[in-house]
């Protein structure tokens, strides 16, 4: 999807037409009201009760600029009226609204996919370095981090443990320069999901 599309973070979404015509380049959009199974739900609070003990504003940091629940409304208005919808874009919209990918961005997209490569042969050292170099090219693209915390984190923690690497680390194994929460914290607030949609 990254390389596809342009991901950078999750949820994104990418309007496509019945002829295959993007109308609307990737950007964050969500379904309506959340609602999580248990266990995520508790992960969740958990981290949350850290962040506010540890006195950061995670809602804050993580706020999407859109009414994340009147999202699916805009999807709606584009699948009654197609391309009639106001929501819906040219073609120069869309090709303006996409951003260009730098040599840097081009570089990193090629790292992650060695490190990922390293990984699954188990030649940690290397994909560790694979994506330290991927989180130094593209330092805003957040799909790179996430995926990488994950499989470390999620390790680290039996394989189980979903909100791993959300969690600070506390030790020297962490192979990464930066993590969910001290990353977050150096972006300004409604940057993580900015906003590209006016419902």
């Amino acid at each position: 999807m990254e390389r596809a599309f342009g991901v950078v973070n999750i949820p994104n979404v990418i309007w496509i037409d019945e002829s295959g015509t993007i109308v609307r380049p990737a950007e964050p959009g969500w379904g309506g009201p959340q609602q999580y199974p248990d266990w995520l739900t508790k992960v969740m609070d958990d981290a949350a009760k850290q962040a506010e003990a540890d006195g950061v504003d995670t809602a804050a940091a993580l706020a999407a600029g859109q009414d994340r629940d009147s999202y699916a409304d805009a999807i709606r208005d584009w699948a009654a009226n197609g391309a009639e919808s106001r929501f819906a874009m040219s073609r120069d919209e869309v090709v303006a609204a996409s951003q260009p990918r730098s040599l840097d961005q081009s570089e990193a997209a090629a790292r992650f996919e060695l490190g990922q490569r390293a990984w699954r042969a188990g030649d940690r050292d290397s994909a560790f370095a694979h994506w330290r170099e991927t989180h130094r090219l593209d330092p805003d693209n957040w799909t790179y981090k996430r995926q990488a915390w994950s499989l470390v984190g999620n390790e680290a923690a039996g394989g189980g443990d979903f909100g791993r690497f959300m969690q600070v680390p506390l030790d020297d194994s962490w192979p990464f320069d930066g993590d969910f929460n001290t990353d977050r914290e150096k972006i300004e607030p409604g940057a993580y999901y900015p906003k590209t949609l006016q419902v």
